[in-house]
């Protein structure tokens, strides 16, 4: 069953100094920020001597390192802050929900990406060149799937969206949260404001709709896990401006605007126009569901 559209709600009985300084959404985003940025730096002190920060210590130490400093500090801060702030269950992250939702959303990211795959493949912008058998897939997968997956989504949709969602209500939520999603995307490798844009709207809007129906993580991560490891690891195509080694040896051509340019197929008109589509779909059922939530001050 998905978790409860508010999530959590301010303890009525709490002093008025708790209530802005430890409960308010932006204390709560606050702390998590803080607390995450601390485990991180905690996690670099003990990886760092092992020499796995650098690309020299081997691709798999290397993603091991990042998995260490980005995935186990967002998930253990998220932990902290909704089991010792709100006190609650952690119902968006339901192990029972894990294989149902999570294995959904990894299909639908998978077979979403293989559409834009094939449309510009219509267009005759994507080329197969060959296979790759030697591909270093398994710590691709681990870093741009699962790690990439699990990390921005606690922290985008898990924390940003239903944190502010709570007090500014669904809309503004989703639209704060899809520009900070473009955002954090600005600077990767041949990132434009085209491709910011781009991630913004494809990405940051159908997940935040995906988490507004599901009310669970797990669908949002399965979909970003999906669709980054189709993108990367199945048909070779550069994951948000980053090479990748895929089991397919590909090139893409013609326009930027088609084929996405250096900074992969994420930032190509198909990808925009598919995944609005269903972002397009996500809202009507949303709006059928009458699960927009209005902003604090109306609610109460």
């Amino acid at each position: 069953m998905p978790a409860a559209p508010v999530a959590f709600a301010t303890p009525p009985d709490v002093p008025r100094w708790q209530r802005w300084l430890v409960f308010s959404p932006g204390a709560r985003i606050v702390f998590f920020a803080v607390t995450m940025a601390i485990l991180s730096l905690a996690a670099h002190a003990v990886v760092a001597p092992l020499g796995w920060t650098t690309r020299t210590a081997g691709s798999m130490h290397f993603v091991l390192a990042l998995l260490t400093m980005e995935l186990l500090p967002a998930l253990v801060a998220y932990v902290i802050l909704v089991k010792g702030i709100e006190r609650r269950r952690l119902g968006e992250l339901s192990a029972r929900d894990a294989s149902g939702f999570g294995m959904g959303g990894l299909v639908a990211g998978l077979a979403l990406f293989s559409a834009v795959v094939g449309v510009l493949w219509l267009a005759g912008s994507y080329h197969v060149l060959g296979t790759n058998a030697h591909a270093d897939w398994l710590p691709q997968v681990l870093g741009a799937g699962v790690g990439a997956g699990i990390a921005e989504e606690i922290i985008t949709r898990g924390v940003l969206f239903r944190v502010l969602e709570e007090g500014l209500g669904s809309g503004w939520a989703l639209v704060i949260s899809a520009a900070f999603f473009g955002g954090a995307h600005a600077f990767n490798p041949g990132a434009t404001l085209w491709s910011s844009a781009s991630i913004a709207i494809e990405a940051g809007v159908l997940l935040a709709l995906l988490y507004l129906v599901t009310r669970s993580l797990w669908a949002c991560i399965g979909l970003h896990a999906g669709w980054n490891i189709a993108q990367g690891t199945v048909y070779g195509i550069p994951v948000s401006g980053t090479h990748a080694d895929g089991w397919l040896v590909s090139t893409r051509s013609g326009p930027d605007w088609l084929s996405g340019g250096a900074f992969g197929a994420e930032a190509s008109v198909v990808a925009l126009a598919l995944c609005s589509l269903c972002s397009v779909a996500l809202l009507v059922v949303a709006w059928r569901r009458h699960a927009f939530v209005p902003p604090g001050w109306r609610r109460s």
